[in-house]
Parts: structure tokens; C-alpha cells; sequence
């Protein structure tokens, strides 16, 4: 088993390298600088520079060497837990995602505990009771939840809570909480705020997963050792949920190496229509603005989730099968 993880963590390091790589280069791809940007954006307010100004602004940015070069030294700072200064906002990288970070994964990770929580029963029941009327309920309800996008969900939550449940919406403190010192009484405001996000990110992710379980699940009942356990008398909870399920999650398992990622990169509209202080709209606006260190360092924390996932995926696929580990 430990030679199992080791092969998958050095591939996950010789992955994670040329990920670095690659994201530094699609970052650069787009044509022009920040400093073009921040000097149309001057010149939009009145302020005209010169060419001596302009050449200070790329200098001070250090915009004025090779791209290649400028990776080097920002690869080499990163190990250390340097990451750069943004060039938006003029302060160190690894300040602006620590501010949201937080509040994106406790979100991000409440979403998951729910999509699992969830999907895995209700595919399981859906596969066991196929074809009657609840069987039908949940496949209406996974393919709304499938067909309706995120932020449509949002603003009917954010109407519901604030028209029926007389709650403010926007953002996940209350006014008089927004900007007051830790307590237990904001740790409250903040939980009884989390719900919409966590509602809108997961119903979508459960919608897609209980369906692959169903799948999955209506598959394995047909085969000839579930028929060889219902024979021997073994009672039927058993045979679905020790034979049966633990069967079913290869492909489940799989999927949640990407989930993590997949929630906090696509939380940006819906952080950007609840007014959320987190990492997706930080990182949309790095890459409209060009914020190369900014824009790169998200990338690579996202490619770190990916991996870890992937990682911890592969671990427990080990432990369901015992075939993979000597693969």
C-alpha cells in the first residue's frame, strides 16, 4: 500500500510541475500587460503619461523582463510561500487569498460533505425502487438540478430569505457583524448565512452524482454473484449496501478527485450574485486585469486541490479494491 501512494504522490508532483508551467503560459498568452491596462485605465480618468511614467510602471511591476525569466523568479519565490505581489491592489498575493480562502473552502467543503451525503442515498434508493413514482420524483428533480444554473437558484433563495425568513441576504455577515471582532455571535451569523451558497453549489453536485450511482448501482445488481448472495438468504439490506454499493462506487470515487476544485472554481457567478468575499471573483478579476502572480498562484492552489483529490481518490479506490494497489 505504501508503494501505492508513493508512485501516486510523485506523479502527482511531476503533474503539479508541468501544471506550473503551463498556467504560467496560458496566463501570458492573452496579448498586452497590466500596465497597459492600468495606463488606459489613467488615461480614462484624465491623467496622461508619459512614456518615462509608463517605463517607471513596468519597471516597478517588473514587467520589463522575459516572461520566462519572470517565471523563474516567481517559481523560486513560491516554494518559500512567496507568492508575489498582486498588481491590482499593490499587496503580497499570499495576503489577498488568505482573506478568502477560508470562507471558499469552509463553503466548498460543506458543499462536498452535502453532495455525498446526499447523493449516495438518494441513487441508492432511486436504483432499489426504479420505476415507481418516487424512482420518477427524483429523476424530475436530478434533471432540474442539472438544467438550472447556479445563480438562478441563488437569487430565488436570496428572495425567499429576505421575503419569508426576514433575513438579510448579500454577503455572509449580517451588517452589524461585517466588520465586529470574532465571536460566538458572528460564528452564528456566518452559519445562519452559509446556507444559500451551500444549497445553490451542492444541488447541482448532487443532481449529476445521484444519477451516476443510480447508474452504476442498476449495473451491478444484474450481476451473477448479487443473484449467488440473494440465493445463499442473505438479507437483502445486505446484499445491497456490503455487496452491491461498495461495487458501485468505483465511478463515484473517481469523480471526487475533481469536485473540490469544481465547486470553488464554479462558485464565481454565484459568490459574484450573493456578494460573497471569496476566492472566484478574486480570480476572475486577476485574469481580466492581466494580474499575472495573482492570477497564476490561484491556478496552481486550484491544480493542488485537483491532485490532492485525485490522490486521496485513488487511496480510497485501494481500499475498496485491493486489486488497484498491485496494479
Amino acid at each position: 500500500m505504501l508503494n501505492y501512494i508513493f508512485r501516486r504522490l510523485g506523479y502527482m508532483l511531476v503533474t503539479l510541475f508541468l501544471i506550473t508551467i503551463l498556467g504560467y503560459l496560458i496566463v501570458e498568452l492573452p496579448p498586452g500587460s497590466y500596465v497597459e491596462t492600468e495606463v488606459s485605465r489613467l488615461r480614462q480618468q484624465g491623467l496622461n503619461l508619459n512614456a518615462e511614467q509608463i517605463t517607471a510602471l513596468t519597471a516597478r511591476y517588473g514587467l520589463d523582463k522575459p516572461a520566462y525569466e519572470r517565471f523563474v523568479i516567481w517559481a523560486s519565490h513560491f516554494i518559500r510561500g512567496d507568492f508575489g505581489q498582486a498588481f491590482s491592489v499593490n499587496l503580497p498575493v499570499k495576503r489577498i487569498i488568505g482573506d478568502r480562502l477560508g470562507y471558499t473552502m469552509l463553503i466548498s467543503v460543506l458543499s462536498m460533505l452535502v453532495v455525498w451525503g446526499l447523493s449516495i442515498p438518494i441513487g441508492v434508493y432511486s436504483a432499489t425502487h426504479r420505476y415507481t413514482i418516487p424512482d420518477y420524483m427524483i429523476t424530475a428533480m436530478q434533471f432540474i438540478g442539472m438544467a438550472i444554473p447556479g445563480f438562478l437558484i441563488a437569487l430565488i433563495l436570496m428572495v425567499f430569505a429576505q421575503k419569508y425568513l426576514g433575513q438579510q441576504v448579500g454577503g455572509l455577515f449580517s451588517s452589524k457583524y461585517m466588520n465586529a471582532p470574532w465571536s460566538v455571535d458572528k460564528v452564528i451569523d456566518l452559519f445562519s448565512h452559509l446556507w444559500i451558497p451551500v444549497i445553490v453549489l451542492a444541488f447541482g453536485g448532487t443532481a449529476g452524482l445521484s444519477r451516476v450511482m443510480r447508474a452504476n448501482l442498476l449495473d451491478v445488481l444484474n450481476m451473477q454473484y448479487i443473484q449467488t448472495a440473494r440465493a445463499k438468504g442473505l438479507k437483502e439490506n445486505t446484499v445491497i449496501w456490503k455487496h452491491a454499493v461498495r461495487n458501485s462506487l468505483h465511478v463515484v470515487i473517481m469523480m471526487m478527485g475533481g469536485i473540490l476544485p469544481g465547486i470553488i472554481s464554479g462558485e464565481t457567478i454565484t459568490a459574484m450574485v450573493l456578494n460573497m468575499p471569496t476566492t472566484g471573483p478574486m480570480y476572475f478579476s486577476a485574469l481580466i486585469n492581466q494580474d499575472t502572480y495573482l492570477a497564476v498562484t490561484f491556478l496552481v492552489f486550484l491544480a493542488i486541490l485537483l491532485l490532492l483529490g485525485n490522490l486521496l481518490a485513488d487511496i480510497l479506490l485501494a481500499v475498496v479494491d485491493p486489486r488497484i494497489r498491485y496494479e
